[in-house]
């Protein structure tokens, strides 16, 4: 059964599949909307308690449930100036070092840094012997993603690629996984270094969105965009720590990238299958 899985994903159209759930999610359809945002919420177990408006009935889209905010107050920082902290609920899928330039997927798999920054040699080479941790976004988690340190903006990439589900199937059948499917890449100048934060579309992903930029894809495009920013001045993009810094329309994955030496070592219990909330303690600064 699992290969069959895999094998439909190969062959399903999945961006036009992804782009016309997309419409669907957006679309304003009454009480057809409150029906199927109810349904889901029972299918996948979410909480709407910690949710800003818990009601069903409060959202007009589909999209607008999907990206709820949370109340005030649901998601604190931890309170140590000396740690990161989780971008985002999820839960994590691997973390570790960087080496040779390859980052680990999953068991029997491994990929290439370069190719997940979309093989701009120097932007890759800022991460050589660094760290990384992959964080899955389940239906039910909470899609915004915040910033895990404050950092200052300096490069975005848009990578076209494929769109298959990143769920922890697909991650232990389909090899470059992350590095094949479309993400929107966002570097950002911190007080450890370099940080990439790289968000990772996926199967029925209708768009993935920064605050800066809004919607970033779609429009989908067949090439690699690099937009640099100015990171002094009053043009700077300068995010705090805990900051809303993107989310997805439907769920997917955040990989984090910090150069050699950034991390003096991952927090307690931040292993592969442990369940994350943004806010809580990530790793040590070194």
């Amino acid at each position: 059964m699992d290969k069959l899985k895999i094998t439909l994903q190969y062959l399903l159209p999945k961006h036009l599949v992804s782009r016309l759930v997309g419409k669907l999610a957006a679309a304003e359809l009454g009480g057809v909307t409150t029906w199927f945002i109810s349904k889901f919420i029972k299918q996948y177990n979410v909480d709407m308690a910690e949710a800003r408006e818990p009601e069903a009935t409060a959202y007009k889209t589909f999209n607008a449930f999907f990206t709820r905010e949370l109340k005030a107050g649901a998601r604190p920082l931890f309170d140590d100036d000396s740690f990161i902290v989780h971008p985002v609920d999820g839960t994590v899928s691997q973390r570790g070092p960087i080496e040779q330039g390859r980052i680990i997927q999953a068991k029997g798999h491994d990929y290439s840094s370069l190719a997940l920054l979309g093989d701009l040699p120097e932007v890759a080479a800022r991460f050589d012997d660094g760290d990384f941790a992959t964080i899955y976004l389940a239906p039910r988690d909470y899609h915004r993603i915040h910033m895990p340190v404050a950092g200052t903006l300096s490069k975005m990439i848009y990578v076209p690629g494929e769109l298959f589900s990143v769920n922890p199937l697909t991650a232990q059948h389909v090899p470059g996984l992350f590095a094949r499917n479309e993400r929107v890449v966002a570097i950002f100048e911190t007080d450890i270094g370099p940080m990439a934060m790289v968000l990772v579309g996926a199967t029925i992903v209708a768009s993935i969105e920064t605050v800066w930029a809004g919607t970033v894809t779609p429009p989908t495009g067949k090439k690699v965009f690099v937009w640099d920013y100015d990171t002094e001045g009053e043009a700077a993009i300068h995010l705090e720590k805990g900051a809303e810094m993107g989310r997805f329309k439907l769920g997917s994955t955040v990989v984090m990238l910090f150069e050699k030496d950034a991390l003096e070592g991952f927090a307690d219990g931040v292993d592969a299958g442990a369940v994350t909330r943004m806010g809580q303690a990530f790793a040590k600064k070194r």
